[in-house]
């Protein structure tokens, strides 16, 4: 090969890199987007479009379902720009090793049954007079999506991959649970349970792993 054809190969990896992972070039191109705006409004200006775009039982009560995606397009809990490094690994991986309809459906099996589920059991608090139960919660952000996507990825991986990271995984959102009994921290638990259900399936393992072939 020729160091001209070594370049040129080069300059298409980006290209073709970009092409087999549309959706999480879209994905992350939004993230970007809504991060950089929010970095220019002032406090109350982000603090009212998270009010705004929040998939809490108050929104869902009210027939605003389409907060179930918009909460999804917030960065929260973490610096942005660390979310959406961690949003492209892993949903580019998925959708590397299984395609665009699947390694995006992962992702977005996860964010919205765990957010139904954990929404849920907030409608059901309220229900019983529980304290704690807030009808119109913050809730945004990725970590749903993003934690059911690892979780399906390190199911599907080796024995030691499955034991030992699946545990640790396991052990920090656990932990993290038990320190703060916070809702979201629950709904993390169910997404990770959420994502290995996901790699169980026949849907999935029916479907060659195109990283491999």
């Amino acid at each position: 090969m020729t160091v001209q054809q070594t370049v040129q190969q080069a300059e298409r990896r980006p290209a073709d890199v970009l092409r087999r992972l549309p959706a999480t070039t879209v994905y992350v191109a939004v993230l970007l987007a809504t991060a950089g705006w929010l970095a220019t409004e002032s406090r109350s200006g982000q603090a009212r479009f998270i009010r705004h775009i929040s998939s809490n039982v108050h929104h869902l009560k009210v027939g605003k379902w389409w907060t179930l995606l918009a909460s999804g397009l917030v960065v929260d809990g973490v610096p942005a720009l660390l979310g959406i490094g961690a949003v492209a690994a892993a949903l580019g991986l998925a959708e590397w090793r299984w395609g665009t309809l699947r390694g995006m459906g992962i992702f977005l099996f996860g964010h919205l049954v765990a957010t139904l589920l954990t929404e849920g059991a907030m409608w059901l608090m309220r229900l019983a007079h529980l304290p704690g139960a807030l009808s119109r919660a913050r809730d945004v952000g990725i970590s749903y999506g993003l934690v059911a996507t690892v979780a399906c990825l390190l199911a599907v991986g080796g024995e030691r991959t499955r034991r030992y990271g699946l545990g640790l995984l396991t052990a920090a959102l656990t932990t993290a649970w038990t320190i703060d009994h916070e809702l979201a921290d629950a709904g993390h638990l169910v997404a990770l349970g959420l994502g290995v259900l996901a790699a169980r399936s026949r849907w999935l393992s029916a479907h060659p792993d195109r990283g491999h072939g």
